[in-house]
């Protein structure tokens, strides 16, 4: 069991705000407040206005993922988190080697922000790493990129919830693993490769869930919202 599986259910499910406009991202946030507090603002907002409607869900009391992916040379990236922290976000995303990783978590420095490291995005499978030249299977390069992220200080990983029991098993309590690619049991896969429902998720190991279409496109954001959370609840 990990270090965050004591926080409530409604704090460990997180809301992708993948829309194409900051008036829907609001009307979302706005038509799920009291259900949900946490949401991820992510590249597709960015320059749309992203850190401002960031900096306002703070300001109600909402939490805040910046899935901003960083990746660039190592001074690049610090210089960029240490911006990042003056949004009064809870997660950020960063993406790359060891250097890279342990850039961001200096730039973090000692404020409250989380680090975390992509893996292995969930729409690609193993076919996927295949032509990209990688020989190996997508749970070892995820466990490898898991292991590089722990030593350089990463307070976690992104990575499906496939793999999280095995990362629970290698990376011990206290890292988080935050999974997207989560869907209920009826809903439609879209182009997540490995995916995985909400309940199955935290009892492989997940310490947070991230879920966009099945709650944003739902006609009741509220009910599907409340309907996963329920699903959530049964974990055992």
């Amino acid at each position: 069991m990990s270090a965050a599986a004591a926080i409530p259910v409604d704090e460990r499910l997180i809301v992708a705000l993948d829309v194409p406009s900051l008036a829907e991202a609001r009307a979302v946030t706005d038509e799920l407040r009291g259900v949900v507090r946490f949401f991820k603002i992510g590249l597709q907002l960015f320059p749309l206005g992203g850190v401002e409607l960031a900096r306002e869900l703070i300001a109600r009391g909402d939490k805040v993922f910046l899935d901003f992916k960083f990746y660039d040379i190592g001074e690049t990236v610090r210089n960029a988190v240490v911006s990042a922290t003056s949004i009064g976000a809870n997660f950020l995303t960063v993406h790359g080697d060891r250097e890279i990783l342990q850039a961001a978590v200096a730039g973090r420095g000692s404020s409250d922000l989380k680090i975390l490291c992509v893996t292995v995005l969930t729409n690609l499978d193993q076919a996927a790493l295949v032509e990209m030249g990688y020989a190996g299977t997508v749970e070892d390069l995820v466990l490898q990129r898991a292991l590089v992220a722990k030593a350089a200080g990463c307070d976690g990983v992104i990575a499906s919830a496939q793999e999280a029991a095995r990362l629970r098993a290698a990376l011990g309590p206290d890292m988080l693993i935050v999974t997207p690619g989560i869907r209920p049991a009826d809903a439609a896969a879209h182009d997540q490769k490995r995916v995985m429902t909400p309940a199955k998720a935290l009892n492989a190991g997940a310490d947070y869930l991230v879920v966009g279409r099945p709650i944003v496109k739902a006609q009741d954001r509220r009910a599907a919202a409340g309907a996963i959370l329920a699903e959530m609840r049964t974990a055992t």
